[in-house]
């Protein structure tokens, strides 16, 4: 702890600052449990999304053989060309949303393809669109765990480093005021003992 000033002034300082951690503090630790909370459940819908993912991929499996038979047809069939997002706020943190994707399929003769290619864009960009939405939630819960990383040392900052330290301070400087004053009350004490006789005698 750096040196401080066993005065008046420096202890109402160092007052002001405990009642300012302390009043923050109970804030930050609402916070991390908010973005904690927020965490858990962007994990439990990216891993929704996933579920419904594996769920489409197992229908597309059924195709995986037709593909086999000629795999120019399908060979970038489906192109994500863009994802289109909006934004949100969870706990003073701004994250994307998902709301779609753009996508570009590849021009085919439908005289000159077989009827199943309709249904394989079809299962190949719900399967794109799952990816890029899990994406979306991978991504927000980055930035939210950036957050809440940054909150927790300023939580651990407050509980074990700021707060002890303003309380010791306080105590110092109590100790060493009160130190002061009793000396100050000995010293009157002593000066009023002495008699005016003491006193002639002591200037002789």
């Amino acid at each position: 702890m750096a040196k401080i000033k066993l005065t008046k002034t420096e202890l109402k300082a160092q007052t002001d600052a405990l009642k300012r951690f302390q009043r923050f503090l109970p804030m930050l630790q609402l916070k991390k449990q908010q973005l904690q909370s927020e965490i858990a459940g962007i994990t439990a819908k990216a891993d929704e999304v996933s579920a419904r993912e594996r769920m489409v991929r197992e229908g597309l499996a059924r195709w995986v053989g037709l593909f086999a038979t000629d795999e120019s047809l399908v060979e970038g069939l489906v192109k994500v060309k863009g994802i289109n997002t909006g934004t949100a706020n969870i706990a003073g943190v701004a994250i994307p949303t998902f709301d779609s994707i753009e996508t570009e399929v590849k021009e085919v003769d439908p005289w000159a393809t077989p009827a199943w290619v309709d249904d394989a864009v079809e299962t190949t960009t719900k399967v794109l669109s799952l990816q890029c939405e899990r994406a979306i939630y991978e991504e927000q819960r980055r930035l939210v765990t950036v957050e809440l990383q940054q909150t927790s040392q300023r939580v651990n900052l407050f509980e074990k480093v700021k707060i002890p330290q303003c309380k010791e301070a306080i105590r110092v400087i109590k100790i060493a005021l009160g130190d002061e004053q009793t000396a100050a009350v000995t010293r009157g004490k002593i000066a009023k003992s002495r008699t005016p006789e003491t006193k002639e005698e002591d200037a002789a």
